[in-house]
């Protein structure tokens, strides 16, 4: 099977800025921008009252001035929180960004959307339909559009179920388990997202005779960046954004 070309530029932002502005903020998004990135991976999940905002964490404690788990926050009571203090002074006051407020920068600054879908426990279904949904909201007339991706299964099937036109990437930790192909055509998903470690030669030319691409994350060593390339790596997530230049 021939491969489905990749519509997605080969360096992707991690968590918005990488190590350049505390992680899944506006100002996460516009770091990466500044350094010339065209494509920002991001995380997302849901309030308690089903708003989808930016997080990776189930809870507040690491990123926020805040503590406890996120399912449990409504909106209104997130958005008054400081994900920046914490990374650095300068970024004191800067809040949790919702998935619109994502969305309006990436469609204003040409940046392409990898949007990874984080459901807290228990809410895999309806995270990857809600989130899903407001994407497809978003987006809906751009010309590329955004590419989601999870580790779960079941929000991803959830996410395909709720908005068919959207692109998607299985994402997976550990080793590629022997059913991957089976799995990876019932999700729908155009690629797989895997720890870079995992790759070698081998692994690339069964993936993309599959017909799907291979993302890899998180590359910060422009070396093994520039090995994973030549192997046929068709995207990389990193934080060194000035290390690894578009």
């Amino acid at each position: 099977m021939n491969m489905l070309r990749w519509p997605y530029p080969h360096l992707i932002a991690h968590r918005g800025g990488g190590r350049f502005a505390p992680e899944n903020t506006a100002a996460a998004l516009l770091a990466g921008s500044v350094f010339g990135y065209r494509m920002a991976e991001f995380d997302v999940k849901l309030s308690s009252d089903n708003i989808a905002f930016l997080l990776h964490d189930d809870t507040l404690d690491r990123t926020t001035n805040s503590c406890g788990p996120a399912a449990d926050w409504r909106w209104a009571e997130l958005a008054t929180l400081d994900a920046g203090s914490g990374f650095d002074p300068r970024f004191a006051d800067e809040p949790l960004p919702t998935l619109a407020d994502a969305a309006r920068i990436c469609l204003e600054h040409g940046i392409h959307a990898n949007v990874e879908i984080k459901p807290c426990p228990g809410r895999e279904v309806q995270t990857g339909k809600l989130v899903a949904q407001e994407c497809l909201r978003r987006w809906g007339r751009a010309t590329i559009p955004p590419l989601l991706s999870s580790f779960s299964a079941d929000a991803l099937s959830a996410a395909r179920e709720a908005a068919p036109p959207l692109n998607y990437a299985w994402l997976i930790e550990d080793t590629l388990p022997s059913d991957w192909l089976t799995t990876a055509q019932q999700l729908g998903v155009i690629a797989l997202d895997i720890d870079h470690t995992l790759v070698d030669a081998d692994l690339v030319t069964a993936i993309h005779d599959a017909g799907l691409a291979l993302m890899c994350w998180t590359v910060d060593d422009p070396a093994r960046a520039a090995s994973l390339f030549r192997l046929g790596v068709d995207a990389i997530c990193t934080d060194a954004l000035d290390a690894l230049q578009p």
